[in-house]
């Protein structure tokens, strides 16, 4: 199953349908946790050739560890959760892509997983020239470019367990479950981190009880309804359907994880 098109192709995923066996499954026959997963092998394999040691892939792991989750909470926050993408008519069709139609639909695992067209770039963005300055030449550099992809399949992995309909045996995946489904269910204004808790602890925007904030109108739409839709019409006019339809109501695992 190779690059998984025969599971992909018979046809669409639902994490609220899907048993951990089911979505597990989906997750290592995606195409997209495939190609980063080999391309950050090849990276690897780069950096410890060029390096002739294990060390600059080692210290850019733990580099990557520390890095990324605060890379993933600001392009959360200030990015995917701004007006800026929807305000272009040729960046609306990536910000519903790769975020409104999540929130649109939190179970639906098609609009899930990030596009390679977005993850690739932005990883070597953040990657490269920290390997590269940081660690010291080309070995740095492709050592960072490895742990970025392969925390990237990570990242993946921590975004759709938090919304599959199925409650962790691990404490941490629990607390991060909690955490993301009141980002979705409840208030969108808080707990942007994916794979850990600690840039909205230091940050300011963590969300421990759903009581902290009210229910949010926009959990759903972010924002972009009414007069948003008025001005800049393009992304209502991808989705073909009313923007201010509900999306599917949060399953019983869902629901009293999130409480």
């Amino acid at each position: 199953m190779f690059f998984g098109s025969g599971y992909w192709k018979e046809s669409e995923k639902f994490l609220d349908k899907l048993s951990f066996r089911e979505f597990f499954k989906a997750y290592i026959s995606y195409p997209s946790i495939q190609l980063y997963f080999l391309l950050g092998s090849l990276f690897a394999g780069l950096s410890i050739y060029w390096a002739q040691n294990l060390w600059s892939l080692i210290v850019a792991i733990f580099g990557c560890c520390i890095i990324y989750p605060f890379s993933e909470y600001f392009i959360h926050q200030y990015l995917l959760h701004s007006r800026l993408l929807y305000q272009f008519q040729f960046t609306s069709a990536l910000w519903k892509r790769i975020h409104f139609d999540h929130h649109q639909n939190p179970n639906d695992l098609s609009v899930l997983f990030a596009a390679p067209y977005t993850i690739i770039p932005t990883v070597f963005i953040i990657a490269a020239p920290l390997g590269w300055l940081g660690l010291g030449g080309a070995s740095g550099c492709a050592g960072a470019l490895a742990a970025g992809l392969w925390y990237t399949c990570f990242y993946e992995y921590c975004h759709c367990v938090e919304h599959l309909n199925y409650t962790p045996k691990s404490k941490f995946f629990r607390t991060l479950k909690k955490l993301h489904l009141s980002h979705h269910f409840h208030n969108e204004h808080g707990n942007y981190g994916i794979t850990s808790a600690f840039p909205d602890r230091v940050l300011g925007t963590y969300l421990v009880k759903s009581k902290q904030v009210p229910l949010s109108p926009t959990v759903f739409n972010l924002g972009y309804t009414g007069e948003e839709i008025s001005r800049f019409p393009w992304v209502a006019k991808l989705s073909g359907i009313p923007i201010d339809d509900a999306p599917p109501k949060p399953t019983s695992c869902q629901t009293q994880i999130s409480e």
